[in-house]
């Protein structure tokens, strides 16, 4: 199929629409804070040959990497709970580094930190303004139908007295 030619729009349509997912939310925090918290929850559930002695301090590993992984979902699919996301990613990587075996051996403690740090600073883009028409006749009070008051005979009305400019206020 992709030999041939066909099919060649449908891969430049799913990667368009990949990249406008992934721009329109903290991707790369969220896989940091996913890539961390598995790192801390996988530690703990290594051979003993890896972990010596593991007792009740698995137990934290595992809630706290799992705490990680769920922070780094909600920046991707919910993406206006980033302050949240963030800022609790960065507290769970730094409880790690003291509860759980130096926060996998200080990787899943650094990466969960910059990926909540991302995700804490990641702003949504602004839309782009509309352009303004520029038509001759087109604009306000030009069209009756878009403005019924207006007499298309009259031409476009100025019934809306100008703003007065903005100024700073005097104290």
């Amino acid at each position: 199929m992709l030999l041939n030619g066909r099919g060649h729009g449908s891969w430049r349509r799913g990667r368009a629409a990949w990249r406008r997912w992934r721009k329109g939310r903290p991707f790369w925090g969220g896989l940091a804070a996913v890539v961390a918290g598995a790192e801390i929850c996988a530690i703990p559930l290594a051979p003993l040959k890896v972990m010596l002695q593991q007792g009740i301090a698995g137990i934290p590993s595992v809630l706290m990497g799992l705490v990680m992984i769920l922070m780094g979902l909600s920046a991707w699919f919910a993406p206006h709970y980033r302050g949240l996301a963030g800022i609790l990613t960065v507290l769970v990587a730094t409880a790690a580094l003291v509860m759980s075996n130096l926060g996998g051996f200080l990787f899943g403690t650094i990466v969960g930190i910059l990926g909540g740090g991302m995700i804490f600073a990641w702003q949504p883009r602004p839309l782009p303004e509309p352009e303004p028409d520029r038509r001759p006749g087109a604009g306000p009070g030009a069209d009756p139908i878009a403005d019924p008051g207006a007499d298309p005979a009259q031409g476009p009305s100025d019934s809306t007295p100008p703003s007065p400019p903005r100024t700073q206020p005097q104290n």
